[in-house]
């Protein structure tokens, strides 16, 4: 297993940290994959009955890491695919999910955020999406936000761009949680111990019905919003704005 993201079970609660603090564990094709292989290590474990999802470090998750891939559209378009799939996989985990956002959440890494049952913060931490102001588009994370906030709030959010702090994305619906940054930790380990109690087929049974509810397991969604993040970011105007940046 890789060590980009690290597996640490305590009875019944297992937590999946990204572990590239060095990069503020910004999504490389790497991290995506090990991501990736944590989520199958998980899933078939029977004794599992909460996960969380954490970021070692400052930053929970600082979005994609386009450093030195920015002008390569195949393995940009890989990157946007991978993560569209692990988040996919994710949401459809049979038990109930949580993120730990102890710092920031931007871009791909809100859109983890957002993507699980429930999120923690505390009102420092940053969060949002600043994709256009790149001239990127959010597609990928779309889908999860208009399933979390709404699809008018989301639109405004999306548009406006930029960020905001955890205590406003807390009033916005991006976090179900909002808790001192000392009482981070503690607020999370006692909402996965509630979550535990709860009927272990209950739980599965009401994730995959509120999941068919909501659209989560419309494939083809998910495959074109991918699609277009990779087109749009392959683009002149993105290129443009992100080559001095990343290039």
């Amino acid at each position: 297993m890789s060590e980009l993201v690290r597996i640490e079970a305590n009875n019944g609660v297992v937590t999946l940290t990204l572990n590239r603090p060095e990069a503020r564990n910004a999504l490389s094709p790497e991290l995506i994959d090990a991501l990736d292989q944590a989520v199958t290590a998980v899933e078939s474990d029977e004794t599992v009955r909460v996960m969380i999802l954490a970021g070692e470090g400052k930053a929970f998750c600082a979005g994609m890491d386009l450093k030195g891939v920015v002008s390569d559209a195949a393995k940009m378009g890989g990157m946007l695919r991978g993560l569209s799939l692990v988040m996919r996989r994710i949401r459809r985990l049979t038990f109930p999910t949580i993120a730990r956002v102890q710092g920031a959440a931007v871009g791909g890494g809100c859109g983890l955020m957002v993507m699980t049952d429930f999120a923690v913060t505390h009102p420092e931490a940053k969060v949002g999406y600043p994709e256009v102001d790149l001239g990127v588009c959010p597609a990928v994370v779309a889908p999860w936000l208009v399933r979390k906030i709404g699809a008018g709030c989301a639109r405004a959010m999306l548009l406006a761009g930029g960020t905001m702090s955890g205590e406003q994305g807390h009033h916005h619906g991006l976090a179900s949680h909002l808790v001192t940054r000392e009482e981070l930790d503690n607020a999370t380990m006692e909402l996965a111990a509630t979550l535990k109690k709860g009927g272990r087929r209950a739980m599965a049974v009401t994730k995959q019905w509120l999941n068919e509810l909501d659209g989560s397991y419309e494939d083809a969604v998910f495959d074109k919003a991918a699609e277009l993040s990779a087109e749009v970011i392959a683009g002149e105007e993105a290129q443009q704005r992100l080559q001095p940046i990343f290039g």
